[in-house]
């Protein structure tokens, strides 16, 4: 459904005008093509309106009018939804990019963050404190999604996710209220934010904690990829001390200015690598990776924090997502990933993340990201420009996915791609998915906020 400006549309466009005080932008503004594209949405969604919010405020007019109206409602931060959720054709696109606000209080180790700023900003702005919140891998991701996912990042086994360092949250629910919620008001709405994404209202501010990180050592670590490097890199990762934490990408490697002309396009293990600790610590516990193999190149070093946020990968066309937890990648798994890899086709990644340290020391039932005993994340990630090529594409995550997951497995909704309410239903143990069924009966009944991995009100 294309919006063409028709009565309605002009109605809504001067209600919101009216009432917001950021930008509205309607299909005949200048820069609304621009404004509506997200990096893996679909690039033909054309939405009646999209809502640059400044602040709470605005955030509850836009509600209202998707409420009132019936229009699907997409909330987005920073536009990196895997799913495609930031876009939407024909319903409103509520835009939080602008609302960036930091407050940061260093004596009391905590900030206040709006849900606009990227994970590069956030830290840039702590780092000159010498103090940081783990938000994710990629310094152009949003704080907002990134966080009601879970927040899994480059701190997770030091200083687990992002929602273990959230202390409270200011979020506006269906009914256009503004509440605070944290460990003494609206409990239940509080714990489930914390893993269960945007299913219950849309949060404009989020009180973190702030841990003294300045000093690091990491880097990326370029191996050459066989099947006995990737297995004994994931058992080494497991049994790293906590304070090393990695994110294995196992893909054809890309044009790299530091790597010789002839590594280009051969299968590699692309390694972030994090260290908290002493540097002595550190180099103790990254010699082993050293040793798998003889390295392609080797940039993990001292480094200030902030510093692992580099430069983001090119952005641009789509990309079809599966992840899954595993207990292990044995000899087996990790000739599968290879063989997959070899199979004609590009733009393919499976990537390895090694869990366990502070994610396992929180109880299962603490967050509505229950899955604390998991030990390795498994992800497949296949882009493409041409939207001609997403069949085959999705072919080859589907087939890796029938051979690496359990296609019922437990996983985390923000590495899920639009795989199906039953595929949400089964991320979730029976516990935690009655919790969040209750909490979004109170909040959401109509499911307002269903443009996500959704937590339907009523499955029957």
């Amino acid at each position: 459904m294309h919006v063409k400006t028709d009565q309605k549309t002009d109605e809504l466009l001067d209600r919101l005008r009216r009432e917001v005080a950021g930008t509205v932008l309607g299909p005949e503004d200048d820069g609304y093509d621009m404004a509506r594209t997200t990096k893996f949405g679909d690039p033909e969604a054309r939405p009646a309106t999209i809502v640059r919010a400044t602040g709470a405020a605005d955030v509850a007019s836009a509600i209202s009018a998707a409420r009132e109206t019936g229009l699907e409602l997409a909330v987005r931060s920073g536009g990196h939804s895997g799913a495609g959720f930031g876009t939407t054709d024909g319903g409103i696109v509520l835009d939080l990019h602008e609302m960036k606000a930091l407050e940061i209080d260093v004596a009391g180790r905590a900030a206040w963050a709006e849900p606009g700023l990227t994970a590069r900003e956030y830290v840039e702005a702590t780092g000159r404190h010498g103090l940081t919140t783990g938000f994710g891998d990629t310094g152009s991701v949003g704080l907002g999604g990134l966080t009601l996912g879970g927040g899994l990042g480059l701190l997770a086994r030091k200083h687990g996710l992002t929602i273990d360092s959230l202390l409270a949250a200011e979020i506006v629910t269906a009914d256009g209220d503004l509440l605070l919620v944290d460990d003494e008001h609206h409990r239940d709405l509080f714990w489930a934010i914390r893993g269960g994404g945007g299913n219950f209202g849309v949060v404009t501010r989020f009180r973190l904690r702030l841990h003294e990180v300045d000093e690091v050592v990491g880097g990326l670590l370029v191996l050459p990829a066989t099947a006995e490097v990737v297995e004994r890199f994931v058992a080494l990762a497991q049994d790293a001390p906590e304070e090393l934490t990695t994110i294995a990408s196992v893909m054809a490697c890309p044009p790299m200015p530091f790597l010789p002309a002839e590594v280009h396009g051969r299968l590699v293990v692309l390694a972030m690598m994090v260290h908290t600790g002493p540097v002595e610590a550190a180099e103790k516990a990254v010699a082993p990776f050293r040793t798998l193999t003889e390295p392609l190149a080797d940039l993990v070093r001292p480094l200030r924090y902030p510093e692992m946020y580099g430069e983001d990968p090119p952005s641009g066309g789509g990309a079809v997502f599966r992840t899954s937890f595993v207990d292990d990648v044995d000899h087996a798994a990790a000739s599968a990933i290879m063989e997959r890899l070899e199979a004609p086709g590009g733009g393919r990644v499976v990537q390895l993340r090694a869990l366990g340290g502070a994610v396992a020391r929180v109880p299962a039932d603490a967050t509505a990201y229950a899955h604390r005993s998991s030990r390795v994340l498994v992800s497949l990630g296949a882009f493409y420009a041409d939207p001609a090529d997403r069949a085959g594409q999705q072919a080859w995550v589907d087939g890796a996915a029938a051979v690496l997951h359990r296609p019922d497995g437990p996983a985390t909704v923000n590495f899920l791609g639009r795989e199906g309410s039953a595929r949400v239903r089964a991320a979730y143990p029976d516990a935690t998915w009655d919790r969040l069924l209750a909490v979004k009966r109170r909040y959401d009944p109509d499911n307002l906020f269903r443009l996500n991995q959704n937590v339907w009100p009523d499955p029957a």
